[in-house]
């Protein structure tokens, strides 16, 4: 099939009404996975205690879905420009879903793990699919309002996560979070068929880059492998052994796995830019067109968005452990406090076209993240051991709001000046950026979340009175449960190990653990203001003059 006539011919001829819903499904079959991110996000404390997972585990449960997502993202985006960007996602779809009912019947961590990168790859054919093909069919002043529609329906999944999790996992149980997806899944599914249009992108070069794709993946892969099992294995020297399919790396070692882990990181994200370069030289096809990055709107934009995604994903992790192992909130008040951001988000999403009217795009990103970034300080200098859950939520609404101003117009920038016919691997490799973002933020907020409970609990058990190898082990298995131990022993009370110092010991340990989350948090806040700098160059290249831009797309054409 050939892409429709305003995407073909580049005209701004009115989308017509298949083309309208067919964005809305494709808004619903990208917000599948915003929903089930945001899911398992509440669902996680109750996972972490009933499969026994440590805080690396969990991490991993989060950060293999999204390295996977970074590591594919490229490929799948060039394989939707060429193949058919409907057609990959209703593969998709059905791989999506697969990973969803494997997860769901997860007995054990290893098969969840699994499960989430079955759920990734699935994914990885969704994302590039979905945002191509509404770059490709909603052009000039209809893209605006496009996007506005898609970022809307996305906040609105990301505000139903956290209820839907909570009220799941708390009425029913944690595997209900997955099998929530299938029907979703499959309404999809059908109403793809028929509403959404197969668009492609024009075949540049033959070949398929199968080493760029292996380069980035160990490049992607090692980076977060690094940054999430530093806290555990030493950033430098070995505090204990690494164990892959039956090698040990010896815990006696002259240096750890952790800094060859990113210098394994270092050499292959370099070899895969030369190797890009050395594909276009030679006219073969390329994982990732380097030349996209001539546009000044989508390397500023592409930098902006990977800060965000950091600092939200470093939140999304941090915050459902301090909310139900620190204050005790069960999984539904959890889930209503987390809803209160993802609100914020659905309302300010749906109005940010109005904003960007006045502001222009780049504007409402600058005023979203300002609001991002006031919202993060203040939640952090909030958090406490005693801090009531509604006063956490004031806070998240205004980061909310600021992350729907901010995400509803950053796509639409980032992609503005891409031409339609590598707009695929443009959307692509966007979505790779956030991925590569939202990994690194789960790695982020666990490694610093790890680093300061090891400082802040042994502290908080000492100034209570609590001292010896006991206190040691207590705050390590705090640690390693990423704050289940306290929820074990607020329910044990006078009955668990500690006797009538238990409710002592619980003051205790919820006290180092907010001061830690606090931390993690203030990290979530400095990359969101490395995010503002970004929207403020952003906004600065895209109101050159035009002209700058057309020499732009002159340079990428010739």
């Amino acid at each position: 099939m050939q892409q429709p006539s305003n995407a073909s011919t580049g005209q701004e001829s009115a989308p017509t009404r298949r083309e309208w819903l067919g964005l809305f499904v494709l808004s619903v079959g990208l917000g599948l996975i915003v929903l089930d991110g945001t899911i398992v996000g509440v669902a996680l404390p109750t996972i972490i205690e009933d499969l026994n997972l440590d805080l690396t585990e969990a991490q991993w449960i989060n950060s293999l879905y999204a390295v996977l997502l970074a590591a594919l993202l490229l490929s799948t985006g060039n394989l939707a420009d060429r193949l058919g960007r409907k057609r990959l996602f209703l593969a998709g779809l059905v791989v999506f879903v697969g990973g969803s009912l494997l997860a769901a019947a997860a007995p054990t961590s290893g098969v969840l793990i699994g499960a989430r990168a079955v759920q990734a790859v699935g994914a990885a054919f969704i994302m590039p699919a979905t945002l191509s093909s509404v770059n490709a069919v909603f052009r000039g002043k209809y893209r605006a309002a496009a996007f506005g529609i898609w970022g809307a329906v996305i906040s609105g999944a990301a505000a139903v996560g956290p209820l839907t999790g909570g009220a799941l996992t708390q009425w029913a149980s944690w595997h209900w979070i997955f099998l929530v997806n299938l029907p979703i899944g499959a309404l999809v599914f059908i109403a793809a068929i028929f509403t959404v249009p197969e668009t492609r992108g024009k075949k540049k070069y033959p070949g398929l880059d199968v080493d760029g794709a292996i380069l980035s993946a160990i490049g992607f892969g090692a980076l977060v492998f690094a940054v999430i099992e530093g806290p555990d294995l030493g950033w430098w020297t070995p505090e204990s052994e690494l164990t892959v399919f039956g090698w040990t790396w010896p815990e006696d070692a002259v240096i750890s796995a952790v800094p060859i882990a990113f210098a394994v990181s270092a050499i292959a994200l370099v070899l895969f830019v030369f190797w890009e370069r050395h594909r276009a030289k030679v006219r073969r096809s390329a994982l990732l067109d380097l030349e996209l990055f001539s546009f000044s709107t989508f390397s500023w934009g592409n930098l902006t968005a990977a800060m965000v995604a950091v600092g939200e994903f470093a939140i999304i992790f941090v915050l459902p452990l301090y909310l139900v192992n620190a204050l005790g909130l069960d999984v539904m008040a959890s889930g209503l406090v987390l809803a209160a951001m993802a609100i914020g988000a659905f309302f300010s999403g749906a109005s940010a076209r109005h904003l960007a009217a006045k502001f222009g795009s780049p504007g409402t990103v600058l005023i979203g993240l300002g609001l991002e970034v006031a919202g993060v300080v203040v939640l952090a200098l909030l958090l406490g051991p005693t801090t009531s859950g509604w006063l956490v939520a004031i806070p998240l609404t205004v980061y909310g709001l600021g992350l729907g101003l901010a995400s509803a117009q950053l796509t639409g920038t980032v992609l503005r000046d891409v031409p339609v016919e590598i707009s695929g691997q443009g959307s692509a490799t966007q979505s790779t950026v956030r991925q590569i973002g939202s990994a690194l933020g789960t790695a982020f907020a666990g490694a610093t979340l790890s680093i300061t409970l090891a400082l802040t609990l042994p502290t908080a058990l000492n100034n209570a009175g609590f001292t010896g190898p006991n206190a040691d082990q207590l705050a390590d298995a705090t640690r390693q449960s990423a704050g289940t131990t306290i929820t074990q022993l607020r329910d044990q009370g006078s009955h668990s190990s500690l006797g009538d110092q238990t409710a002592t010991a619980v003051d205790a340990l919820t006290y180092g653990f907010a001061d830690a989350t606090r931390w993690a948090l203030l990290i979530a806040a400095v990359f969101l203001a490395l995010g503002f700098i970004g929207a403020v160059q952003l906004r600065r290249v895209s109101v050159l003059p035009s002209i700058d831009s057309t020499t732009e797309k002159e340079a990428h054409s010739s």
